[in-house]
């Protein structure tokens, strides 16, 4: 009993144990055993729900990559979604046209697209805000001409052709096989981003977001961490897409313009931004806060349509619906709904989904205490 609970009092000694990942035994087997629960999911849900699981592991990965530049780092990025389709393209060429099996081609399509995205941090390093903003946005262009135009890399006007997911021979075919194949990259990449912002590089890197000048003061480099920013984050958005490759395999580069860069940055807005909450909770708490929040966010951009559609259905034959054709137009609703929970969560929840459940947590940790 004594070992499931934080005790009375801060009895840590050290920098290491401050910075533990799981602070009680109980925390730990809680994190063990909802992993276990997860891989039910492929018995329990159609192939519907698990297609809808699989793009939130896979949006997931890539919005954790962006919540490292963004929230942690304190930059900004809307060609996010270039990068996710350099990644599935990589893949696609690395197992099709090399052939690469699909297990060696998802992480070497990151280390690949991490490259890219070292090339374009190199002057965006160097610039902020709206400069920055703008220059991601090239980023972005650039990156979906050539992929217009290089008939050798992404076939063009003709779609990529990308392998299915294979192990030692075995083929992941259907929802319920590759479901697995995703959930593991999620745990894994989720797990490489916690320990990467327990270490010394992750500390620099929120240090450049909170005080860049302070920062340089204490001898961190800011063109370097920045530019480390964007790889990072190209590396898990390249991961992301390889995922999305072999699941679809089929790979265009229709529907992956600056709309779908601004869904990214809107699941770790709705998520929540990397924050500091408090010296007392430690460094590990608002890393691990931060990633559950980006995957909060993105199962929540990811399920919007399909509420969209329930309520569009609702509304049938009503006077809203004869005013903006919501049965024709759901994507176009979708929009709307997008852009004004964005204005709503910047206003009233700039910290997201994340520090609610944060709050709801203390709330019931203390109760009957919590006022």
């Amino acid at each position: 009993m004594a070992n499931s609970m934080i005790p009375a009092g801060d009895f840590r000694t050290s920098y290491a144990v401050d910075t533990t990942i799981f602070p009680t035994v109980t925390s730990r087997n809680v994190a063990i055993a909802s992993v276990v629960l997860i891989c039910f999911a492929p018995y329990l849900f159609s192939e519907y729900w698990l297609s809808l699981l699989i793009q939130i592991g896979i949006y997931g990965i890539a919005a954790l990559g962006l919540n490292v530049l963004v929230g942690f780092t304190g930059q900004i990025s809307i060609g996010h979604a270039a990068f996710f389709l350099f990644g599935a393209f990589s893949s696609a060429y690395l197992s099709t046209k090399i052939g690469v099996p699909a297990f060696f081609a998802i992480p070497l399509s990151g280390v690949v697209t991490a490259l890219v995205g070292l090339v374009f941090g190199l002057p965006a390093a160097r610039l902020k805000g709206l400069y920055l903003a703008i220059a991601t946005l090239a980023a972005q262009y650039i990156l979906l001409d050539f992929f217009a135009r290089a008939e050798w890399f992404s076939g063009g006007s003709v779609p990529a052709m990308a392998e299915p997911f294979s192990l030692f021979g075995y083929v992941f075919q259907g929802d319920r096989q590759y479901f697995y194949v995703v959930l593991a990259y999620v745990v894994v990449c989720f797990l490489l981003v916690t320990n990467m912002m327990r270490s010394r590089d992750g500390r620099a890197l929120v240090a450049v977001r909170d005080h860049y000048l302070s920062a340089e003061i204490m001898g961190i480099n800011l063109t370097k961490y920045r530019t480390l920013s964007f790889g990072v984050a190209a590396f898990f958005a390249g991961v992301g897409g390889a995922l999305y490759a072999h699941y679809q395999l089929v790979v265009s580069y229709e529907g992956f313009g600056i709309e779908r860069s601004i869904l990214f940055l809107a699941m770790i807005i709705i998520g929540g931004l990397g924050s500091v909450l408090g010296s007392i909770l430690g460094a590990v708490f608002v890393t691990l806060l931060s990633i559950m929040g980006t995957l909060m966010g993105t199962a929540f951009v990811v399920l919007l349509p399909e509420v969209m559609e329930w309520i569009s259905s609702l509304l049938a034959g009503g006077a809203i619906d004869q005013a903006l054709g919501l049965k024709t137009n759901i994507t176009f609703l979708r929009e709307i709904a997008i852009g004004v929970i964005i204005i709503v969560f910047l206003v009233f929840e700039p910290d997201g989904l994340a520090h609610r459940w944060h709050q709801i947590k203390a709330y019931w940790k203390l109760y009957p205490f919590s006022h």
